[in-house]
């Protein structure tokens, strides 16, 4: 997750298992901070946070890796700043399928390049050359 706050100063990210605090002051000197209580664990241990000038970024695991979440937070109502980055988004669900399909494609064109044919006729070239 993203949190967009240019030129911030004085910021804190607290991950834990369920929730995620972030408080900053922004280039202004107002004070932002921001509680989210996560759907379900995640594992605050190999999560982090990196800041640049423009954004503190927070890379959150889920505790459980392939199971999808219907959303971020455990309201069921979505605050109005939070939005989807779908830049960003990955479909878990579909993930399985296109690699497979990925995997097939390419043996294919591994057996097309591998199987032995016998080298093309050259008979119909035109072996005329004009030097100028």
């Amino acid at each position: 997750m993203e949190f967009c706050v240019e030129d911030s100063t004085d910021v804190h990210v607290l991950i834990e298992d369920h929730r995620i605090v972030f408080s900053c002051k922004n280039a202004d000197g107002v004070e932002l901070y921001n509680e989210i209580e996560f759907y379900a664990k995640v594992n605050s241990k190999d999560s982090q946070d990196k800041r640049s000038s423009r954004s503190i970024t927070c890379f959150v695991r889920k505790w459980k890796e392939k199971v999808a979440w219907p959303r971020l937070t455990k309201e069921d109502i979505k605050p109005v700043w939070l939005s989807v980055d779908f830049d960003n988004w990955r479909d878990w669900e579909g993930d399985e399928e296109m690699e497979l399909a990925h995997v097939e494609h390419y043996a294919e064109l591994l057996k097309k390049v591998s199987t032995k044919r016998p080298p093309p006729a050259m008979d119909d070239l035109d072996f005329t050359t004009t030097v100028v």
